[in-house]
């Protein structure tokens, strides 16, 4: 068997992290050249800087032309945070270059900080990669099909309507022989209506969409794209065609990270975020190496994510 280059291309290993963010120095130099490439802009009136200076270890900015004064983390998701940045960079290169993720509670162990603050970092950098990936648009070829995620629970029914688990919608663009290039992967329900939703947000309508014979997919025909649908039945057969082999792959590879990866956690509070973690780590699968710097970058341009809105469940956002 031929090797599978994206699966066996060097990433950044621990001793090149660490030479580039052994300091809380070289981690603030990274996120300042993150956030202002080309020198601090003003986030109030984007003007230049009429100086700097240093205030409880961390870079301020006071602004030339409104006097406003601006530290390296403040407006990011880093705000507020009293974790020095060598624990946020080092929980960032865990998440990224693991094969499949890291739990809250390997973060809380690798990085030496107590289970709520892992589980507000790590949060906090799946509610950035959440907002990176919410406007990802499929074109081409595009597989769908409809999953559930969560635990099992005695009694209820099984399959599809079991009030055990959460429904997802889950689309991958592949190439015209079928290889996979970017995926979406959307926590909702299998209706028509909801799907018609997807569809707006996340086909483009010149795309030609595949599914099985699940009637709420039609609705991606409302969008313009043109619809494939084939008529299959259940069973293991049913994974073996080669019509869904895209979209069956990606379906089993996510159940195999989070069965293999999270011990227990509430898909019906917080799958859109665990989604969106796998969609931006598979989307950007094909550069390891630069998967951390571009992490830097979403983080930096995300919004600051305080503790109660990250525990709000997304239909109450």
């Amino acid at each position: 068997m031929a090797m599978n280059r994206v699966q066996f291309q060097p990433g950044l290993s621990m001793p090149q992290f660490y030479e580039r963010y052994a300091t809380e120095a070289q981690c603030q130099v990274a996120l300042q050249s993150a956030r202002w490439p080309c020198g601090f802009v003003c986030p109030r009136c984007a003007g230049a800087a009429r100086t700097s200076f240093v205030r409880g270890g961390l870079p301020y900015w006071q602004c030339g032309a409104c006097s406003h004064q601006c530290s390296l983390i403040s407006g990011t998701v880093f705000e507020s945070s009293k974790l020095p940045l060598r624990r946020w960079f080092l929980a960032m290169q865990l998440l990224t270059q693991s094969k499949n993720n890291v739990s809250a509670l390997e973060l809380m162990r690798q990085i030496g900080v107590s289970y709520r603050t892992a589980w507000l970092l790590k949060h906090k950098i799946m509610e950035a990669m959440c907002l990176r990936e919410q406007y990802r648009e499929l074109d081409g070829r595009v597989e769908i099909d409809d999953a559930y995620l969560g635990g099992e629970h005695p009694g209820g029914t099984r399959g599809r309507g079991s009030e055990n688990k959460v429904p997802i919608v889950a689309a991958v663009q592949t190439t015209a022989d079928g290889k996979p290039i970017v995926a979406c992967l959307r926590q909702q329900r299998h209706s028509g209506a909801e799907v018609a939703v997807f569809a707006a947000q996340h086909i483009a309508t010149s795309a030609t969409v595949v599914s099985d014979g699940l009637w709420c997919f039609r609705a991606a025909a409302i969008v313009g794209a043109t619809h494939q649908r084939f008529i299959v039945g259940g069973g293991r057969e049913r994974v073996k065609l080669p019509q869904f082999k895209a979209i069956n792959t990606l379906l089993g590879n996510l159940k195999t990270a989070i069965g293999g990866t999270y011990h227990a956690f509430d898909f019906a509070k917080y799958a859109h975020r665990y989604l969106a973690e796998f969609q931006y780590r598979f989307n950007r699968r094909f550069d390891m190496r630069a998967l951390f710097t571009r992490l830097l970058v979403a983080l930096v341009a995300a919004p600051p994510s305080p503790e109660h809105r990250l525990r709000l469940a997304e239909t109450h956002r």
